[in-house]
């Protein structure tokens, strides 16, 4: 388990190169910036970026192999986890998809800053984004799971990976879906939160 800001910072280093680290290191100074002029994150986790938002993110990287691609992240808000997979993975083609204006103008801006040319970012409703074929689709306090699945379920492919951080509401969230939905997933301990748990799933889910 990962409990401390230092072995967050180790375990997000074995995960990039030196030029990933510098642009994680660059994009905690852009969010802290930013977060005193919107409420992006909460204050009092910028004290531990590396453990509450770099580590949680990049852990999500073990998960699929280094060639799956695009990666759709789900309303992604501050760029958690969208920018912060980006800054590690810088040639993986990935989406994010914000629908408030001044976050999107946010990630628009950091993206830029941080050089993520691969990054591309989609102001709009997810209702209202074009349809395409997600490798692997994340989601952060996006919603609720089961209108989670039944909006994005159209980017998905047999061959979709699903990694959606739950917190501790994860099993209860996925014991309340159907068979069919609960048949493709399954809970994965998180790595920066004793009670948190990782939804993981591959496939088209069957949502009503």
């Amino acid at each position: 388990m990962i409990a401390d800001e230092a072995s967050a910072r180790d375990f997000s280093a074995e995960r990039v190169d030196p030029d990933g680290l510098a642009r994680l290191e660059r994009f905690a100074a852009l969010l802290g910036e930013e977060n005193a002029q919107q409420n992006l994150v909460s204050a009092a986790s910028l004290a531990t970026v590396w453990q509450r938002h770099f580590a949680d993110s990049l852990q999500l990287l073990d998960h699929v192999s280094r060639e799956t691609a695009p990666w759709l992240d789900l309303g992604s808000g501050a760029g958690i986890p969208g920018l912060v997979l980006a800054c590690a993975r810088p040639e993986m083609p990935i989406v994010l998809v914000e629908s408030r204006k001044r976050r999107v103008d946010w990630l628009i801006r950091a993206s830029a800053a941080l050089e993520l040319a691969k990054c591309r970012i989609v102001g709009a409703r997810l209702e209202n984004v074009e349809s395409f074929t997600a490798g692997v689709i994340v989601a952060r306090a996006f919603a609720p799971l089961g209108k989670l699945l039944h909006l994005s379920a159209r980017f998905s492919t047999r061959d979709t990976t699903w990694l959606l951080p739950k917190g501790r509401s994860a099993a209860q969230e996925l014991s309340e879906q159907p068979p069919g939905v609960r048949a493709l997933f399954h809970v994965e301990q998180s790595r920066t939160d004793p009670e948190g748990g990782i939804l993981i799933g591959r496939g088209i889910p069957q949502v009503r």
